[in-house]
């Protein structure tokens, strides 16, 4: 089938390589040259495994090509998938729709005929009504036109998007709930036939609740992801453990071990700017009690990245004024390059407004991480990184650092001194290689053996700083 992905960021290029990967001719239409000129050569402007094989893939097949022209867009197919983006308002909490209003009037006025567009941003409840009502407005007076809106949410999570498109964990379609002459199910029907023979669930339902599934799914998450970090405060005063806490509620099928991680909490694009539009929304519509509490949710993960800083400065006698800290880690989640809203890069420019020294090192974000921070100091490694530091941070739970041997830092440090942001190291694997192992979720940390105070003297610095070894 021949369609348009309208928006080519990181949901509209993963949607339109996907699609074409599905055997389905695809035009992609964005309004930046650079990224259209990018992504035509078949390179991705972001990091997302597995991504650029399917984009290179489709172009030399002829299944795939990009554009800026919306005439070419509304010539190529009868079928239009929306997925620009929706950023939070600079001066509110609710989602900017300037995007996806701005797309949809610039194809609309250049459609004839019959055509379908489907929505997959992730966009407050209403907006679906709202662009019907503009949809009607555009084509008022032209008989022969007749555009139908669907929403089709994303579920893509950063560093699986791939996977999550070929084969996600459900497909939801919502309709216009007045209309019974929809087709939007059969044209569907036949785009995702793959995934579907695959026994892909199939959620059938109407436009506000199509709207509403995603960001409840998200606020779900984040809901999940804060609890954990909430009860872990509370671990810190009493001396429990809340990683072995956590294995025990996770044994309940009714609440489950994943997203139990206690941590810096969660970043990126999605969550945070999500579950503020929702409560802004809710609250745009009388009902603002019932979401109420995801303000305590939001509340506790940003209290997450201030705690982590108070850790670090009582690992440095007090204070990380004139201290080396190395920070492993830049994007919000590994297998990304995503620093939007990140954890990681939000300690590292605490610590340096404190005065501390920060060299941070990430596999892929660097180049990202440098244009948001451009104050900070990067390293092209993580022994680069952790040259003469007197602590060393672990901020995002990359493989090579959850994998690192102690003995691989122990010689450039100034001091063996670790902590692990995101509980995510062997604790006992750093302990007996003489480090100091210190994670949020802990009051305290065990009692040095003399074999590790020894240790940890004999790699102190020999100038005098003011900070405890």
């Amino acid at each position: 089938m021949k369609v348009t992905v309208i928006g080519c960021g990181y949901l509209g290029a993963t949607h339109a390589a996907c699609m074409a990967e599905l055997g389905h001719d695809v035009l992609g239409v964005d309004t930046e040259d650079a990224k259209i000129a990018s992504l035509s050569r078949g390179e991705v402007p972001f990091f997302e495994p597995g991504l650029s094989d399917v984009l290179r893939r489709n172009i030399d097949a002829g299944r795939l090509r990009f554009t800026t022209d919306y005439d070419e867009a509304a010539a190529h197919a009868s079928v239009h998938f929306l997925g620009v983006g929706t950023p939070q308002q600079q001066r509110s909490h609710g989602a900017d729709l300037s995007q996806v209003f701005g797309a949809v009037e610039s194809l609309v006025t250049r459609l004839h005929g019959e055509h379908l567009i489907v929505g997959k941003s992730t966009v407050p409840v209403g907006t679906a009504a709202e662009l019907s009502r503009r949809i009607a407005v555009l084509t008022a007076g032209d008989e022969a036109t007749s555009i139908e809106l669907a929403w089709n949410p994303e579920f893509l999570r950063e560093g699986f998007a791939v996977e999550d498109t070929l084969a996600p964990d459900r497909i939801v379609l919502g309709v216009d709930p007045a209309r019974t002459d929809s087709k939007a199910e059969g044209v569907l029907g036949e785009l995702y036939r793959e995934i579907f023979e695959a026994g892909v669930p199939f959620v059938r339902t109407d436009w506000p609740t199509a709207e509403l599934v995603k960001v409840s799914a998200n606020a779900f998450l984040a809901t999940k992801i804060s609890f954990i970090n909430a009860v872990s405060e509370l671990c810190e005063v009493v001396g429990g453990d809340i990683s072995t806490l956590a294995d025990a509620i996770g044994y309940d099928a009714r609440i489950g071990r994943r997203f139990l991680n206690a941590g810096l909490g969660f970043g990126g694009g999605c969550l945070p700017k999500d579950i503020r539009a929702f409560v802004a929304r809710a609250e745009e519509l009388g009902v603002g009690d019932s979401l109420a509490f995801l303000r305590e949710v939001d509340a506790v993960n940003m209290r997450r990245r201030t705690a982590m800083v108070e850790l670090i400065e009582n690992a440095c006698g007090g204070s990380v004024l004139g201290a080396n800290v190395a920070v492993l880690g830049a994007a919000f989640k590994p297998e990304s390059d995503d620093v939007r809203d990140s954890p990681a890069l939000n300690v590292a420019g605490q610590l340096a407004l404190r005065g501390a020294r920060v060299t941070v090192f990430d596999p892929k974000a660097m180049g990202n991480a440098g244009k948001l921070y451009p104050t900070l100091r990067f390293a092209e490694s993580a022994a680069a990184a952790a040259a003469s530091a007197d602590v060393v941070v672990v901020a995002t739970e990359w493989a090579e650092f959850v994998h690192m041997a102690p003995e691989e830092l122990a010689s450039t440090v100034a001091r063996r001194v670790i902590i692990d942001g995101r509980r995510c190291l062997n604790p006992e694997t750093w302990r007996a290689a003489g480090w100091r192992y210190l994670a949020i979720g802990s009051r305290s940390e065990p009692v040095l053996t003399d074999r590790q105070a020894g240790l940890l003297r004999k790699t102190s610095s020999s100038r005098s700083t003011g900070m405890l070894v």
